[in-house]
């Protein structure tokens, strides 16, 4: 919007609270609306008046599931084993830079002792999130390779984005937040984003993952645990997004995991040994912990082949994949369980 078009909008009764120009020069604005008008007329209004892709400024959540018992005893029982994951890739090329949007995570974990991390935060400090999920998604992509939690590419850069925030019990992320850490992660160039958090469909949000996918950032996302019955959960449902289910170690389907013909692929997600927030390590379920499996197999393709765009990733990736399900893609498992490609063979 130009400045033009704020006035229109302050004379009309809504109110500017933030803005933020994009790595591409485009503008994010967030707006409060006039009480004359409900949620639905303010959207309709803004999307006419301005012929822009306005919408809610929708909360994202962590996608783990809470009732979680700790089953899997210590390094006996990685899922990385599942999918034979190459051991030794540090001297085939170099790790692609990877990018992470998800709560807070603890850098001074002894996880972490060797990994290079950079942590932003954004927003406020008061109600900041806590330090569990996004300290387990990342150690599942660069823990320390002889400890209990190793990493599945150690040896990557890894720029991570915490920008939750607590409301009581409640971990979220709104999508204005949301856009702003993922313009951050362009900003610095990463090559791949890790989305392990699901929310609602978003216009503003969508149109942002589309440029980005031009720019030749591949996208992967958890698809989300409300159940098999529930909606497409988002950003995993855009087509331009790698939708990663969770499978247990034996590859059955994870039972509260979505489903729909827009599951790409599956990964180990059902009692995942990680990171804990402050020492140590646990089991983790969810998609959330399926996600890091599939961003980890499109750096080692990244590393061997700089070059590939998103859309060769994608379908490199699902042309490797195990079938799982009935033959062929479908709504349970996508293409089937992730295969990781060996950047030096």
């Amino acid at each position: 919007m130009i400045e033009s078009d704020i006035a229109r909008l302050e004379s009309e009764g809504f109110a500017l609270l933030q803005t933020r120009v994009l790595v591409d020069g485009a503008m994010s604005h967030r707006l409060r609306k006039p009480a004359r008008l409900s949620m639905l007329q303010a959207r309709a209004h803004l999307r006419q008046e301005l012929g822009k892709p306005a919408d809610f400024n929708h909360y994202y959540r962590p996608n783990k599931d809470a009732a979680n018992p700790p089953a899997c005893k210590g390094s006996a029982c990685p899922a990385r084993e599942m999918l034979d994951w190459p051991q030794a890739t540090s001297g085939c090329g170099t790790p692609p830079l990877i990018g992470m949007v998800d709560t807070g995570l603890n850098p001074d974990h002894a996880v972490f002792a060797d990994a290079a991390i950079e942590l932003h935060r954004i927003g406020p400090k008061a109600n900041a999130s806590g330090l569990i999920h996004g300290t387990a998604v990342a150690s599942l992509l660069v823990g320390d390779p002889t400890s209990r939690t190793p990493g599945l590419v150690p040896g990557a850069r890894l720029i991570a984005v915490d920008a939750f925030h607590k409301a009581k019990s409640d971990e979220r992320m709104d999508a204005f937040s949301l856009i702003e850490a993922l313009d951050l992660l362009a900003q610095k160039g990463v090559r791949i984003i890790n989305l392990s958090f699901a929310g609602p469909e978003n216009a503003a949000l969508a149109e942002q993952l589309r440029a980005l996918d031009h720019q030749g950032i591949v996208l992967v996302a958890a698809a989300g645990n409300s159940g098999p019955a529930a909606k497409p959960a988002y950003p995993a449902a855009y087509d331009f997004v790698v939708a990663v289910t969770a499978v247990d170690r034996r590859s059955q389907i994870y039972r509260r995991a979505n489903r729909g013909e827009h599951i790409d692929l599956a990964a180990p997600g059902v009692e995942v040994w990680t990171a804990t927030s402050v020492s140590g390590a646990r089991t983790q379920t969810g998609t959330s912990f399926a996600a890091p499996f599939v961003t980890a197999a499109a750096a080692l393709l990244l590393q061997k082949n700089p070059q590939m765009t998103p859309s060769e990733v994608r379908r490199a990736l699902e042309n490797g994949a195990t079938d799982l399900g009935r033959q062929g893609p479908d709504a349970v498992f996508g293409h089937g369980l992730i295969a990781p490609p060996n950047p030096c063979s």
